[in-house]
């Protein structure tokens, strides 16, 4: 990964782009705290705490087949800093972001048995109940069909406007530039930081110089 300076403000879609292997999730994973940064530093602005911050990761087999209730996957968001029960007033949260991303008509189904657009709302819920003011997600649409897809990023949209700020690593370039305001692209030459404009400059220029390749 080379190295990277970039800064994240209040209200902003950030959209992070790379090929495989080139430390998107990595990245991510340091944002939150679970593995220590390589090296530098990552510093948090006033008001946001890493138990503060909400976070879609990628899914495995294994998870997609979890044995719990809708409610019970969304209800685990809400529990921070070793709390193991939730308040009144946490439950009411998450049912409010389980309304939000409609699927509060099925708190008793089965997780596992639920279709991959519906588990990721479900995800996307739990999310939002760690989430003061800040996501992380990681390829939220990845094996969606173009119709549940384009849902996603919709109600990603709507979560931003809403004043949430958005951190969101895809492959979907297109997107990217449809629906982000600024671009961090990973790879092993120079990472970009970039407004979406500005980005699309540079990739106009680097096709130019025939260098295309991420």
């Amino acid at each position: 990964m080379s190295s990277i300076n970039a800064k994240v403000q209040k209200g902003d879609y950030l959209c992070v782009l790379g090929e495989n292997g080139s430390g998107k999730t990595t990245l991510m994973k340091t944002v939150l705290g679970l593995i220590p940064p390589i090296g530098g530093e990552i510093v948090f602005g006033e008001g946001l705490e890493q138990f503060g911050i909400g976070y879609l990761p990628q899914q495995s087999a294994v998870q997609r087949n979890f044995p719990a209730t809708v409610k019970e996957v969304v209800y685990s968001g809400c529990l921070r800093k070793g709390k193991m029960f939730l308040s009144k007033s946490q439950k009411a949260e998450a049912l409010k972001n389980m309304r939000l991303l409609g699927v509060d008509k099925m708190l008793n189904k089965s997780y596992r048995n639920l279709s991959g657009g519906q588990q990721q709302r479900v995800l996307l819920a739990r999310a939002l109940c760690a989430a003061d003011n800040i996501l992380l997600l990681d390829e939220p649409a990845a094996g969606l069909d173009p119709a549940i897809m384009e849902e996603m990023y919709k109600l990603i949209e709507s979560l931003n406007k809403s004043g949430m700020t958005i951190m969101m690593i895809t492959h979907d370039v297109n997107a990217a530039l449809r629906y982000a305001n600024k671009i961090l692209h990973i790879s092993k030459k120079p990472a970009f930081f970039e407004s979406v404009d500005n980005y699309k400059n540079k990739v106009l220029e680097l096709a130019k110089g025939g260098v295309v390749n991420e």
